[in-house]
């Protein structure tokens, strides 16, 4: 059998290789690293995690909770090693990026049916089947390849941000404490307060600091659930406050009360040596970084292992090009995976790998597909990027508001959720997948 051409070994990419061996199927996984790096990248192993260590919710009263339990119980190779690389974060999925991103490379390079070819594919083949998972940062030469795929079409760039790492060992915890929001799970964030008028005078440098120069950057491209924290707080004083810096479920030990403003920093690595500040994606100057994050009184001497950074991300105009199988219309020998596709987030781009490599080892085994309902959510992301109804199409997390509505009627929000995932687990298992 002619193997599969699958191009990047992100977390997409990895999925996609790993479920088409699993079923039998040869595949080619190129990887552009370490022969080529992207200014996100530092590392040469496969599946790298570059905007945060969290994987979000593990709980399957929020969404991305139920699709992780889905690909659990798919026999997903990203969520296998995700949960043998875990460390704590309260009520979310976190990993020890580098021991995450071994794991998947191990497994990976060790499967007798994956080749592995290092170098960049500046060009789709033009023969035999290919799963193209570059990702948000796919290069500017196989960029201009897909642009001249759809040359009809919107191929559209938008910019994700990177938040900057501090060391555990330079955080000042006399100011600082740790706490999970309302003592949810275990205490594994550190929670830096500051007073009203700490928060102005950081507020006030924060939103006249000086940016790295981007490209192209907008503040209405930047996609929401990944704003740099200097553009949230240009659109008013106190919106950080209702975001990352929300105080509501935080109580200061020393008070007993909530602070007015509170950053919350989240473990980064299994040693809990470095850790990551939540919702502080930044493209600011290194220099101007270190001055205004260190007017935070719990980070006063810091010492920052990595600045944040601003990356550049493609995505395509999914509803006009692809299928619910990720498959091109009209091209079908050709599939997308990742973020590429408009999935947003680590956990989507998983999926969207992973379902297009199950799609298409069916077609090569002469099986028919696999139409994940939209009551899953595998099915519901598949169903949203495919939907040639949605005009102006912008990148999506999974969320139940994809799903339908149960058509009865449950109290309250949680229990609403819970009952949506048990529906959405109920229907996985009467799928045929093999």
């Amino acid at each position: 059998m002619q193997p599969v051409t699958v191009i990047g070994a992100g977390l997409a990419g990895s999925e996609a290789a790993w479920q088409l061996a699993q079923r039998g199927i040869p595949v080619q996984l190129h990887e552009m690293k370490p022969n080529k790096m992207t200014p996100a990248h530092h590392s040469p192993d496969f599946g790298e995690l570059v905007c945060s260590n969290s994987l979000r919710s593990d709980q399957l009263e929020n969404a991305v909770g139920l699709l992780k339990e889905e690909l659990r119980r798919c026999g997903s190779l990203i969520m296998e090693c995700a949960d043998a690389t875990r460390v704590q974060a309260g009520g979310a999925l976190a990993v020890d990026r580098h021991a995450f991103s071994a794991a998947i490379t191990q497994k990976i390079k060790n499967h007798p049916l994956i080749t592995v070819v290092e170098g960049e594919v500046t060009r789709i083949p033009g023969e035999g089947n290919v799963i193209v998972a570059t990702g948000p940062l796919t290069s500017d030469a196989l960029s201009q390849t897909i642009a001249d795929m759809f040359p009809d079409s919107k191929y559209l760039n938008f910019f994700d941000a990177a938040a900057p790492l501090v060391s555990f060992d330079s955080v000042d915890m006399d100011s600082a404490w740790f706490a999970s929001r309302y003592d949810r799970g275990t205490p594994d964030y550190i929670n830096c307060p500051m007073t009203e008028q700490e928060y102005d005078a950081f507020w006030t440098e924060l939103v006249s600091a000086q940016e790295a120069p981007v490209h192209g950057f907008e503040d209405a491209g930047v996609f929401e659930g990944c704003m740099p924290v200097e553009v949230m707080a240009r659109r008013g004083r106190q919106t950080l406050c209702y975001g990352p810096l929300k105080p509501v479920g935080l109580k200061d030990p020393k008070t007993g009360k909530e602070p007015f403003a509170v950053v919350q920093l989240r473990r980064d690595n299994a040693q809990g040596s470095i850790y990551n500040m939540v919702g502080f994606q930044t493209h600011l100057k290194w220099p101007e970084q270190k001055r205004v994050f260190s007017m935070i009184p719990a980070l006063k001497d810091a010492q920052f292992v990595r600045y944040g950074v601003m990356h550049r991300n493609t995505f395509l105009d999914s509803p006009r090009l692809l299928d619910r199988y990720y498959r091109v219309r009209g091209n079908e020998r050709i599939a997308f995976a990742g973020q590429i596709t408009g999935v947003e987030g680590y956990v989507e781009s998983t999926a969207s790998g992973f379902l297009a490599a199950v799609e298409l080892a069916r077609r090569l085994q002469e099986k028919p597909p696999v139409d994940f309902p939209r009551e899953t959510a595998l099915g519901a992301l598949a169903l949203y990027i495919s939907d040639e109804t949605v005009e102006q199409f912008q990148p999506m997390n999974i969320n139940f508001g994809l799903i339908p509505q149960l058509g009865y009627r449950v109290k309250g929000k949680r229990n609403k959720n819970a009952e949506l995932s048990k529906r959405a687990l109920e229907a996985l298992a009467g799928l045929e997948l093999d």
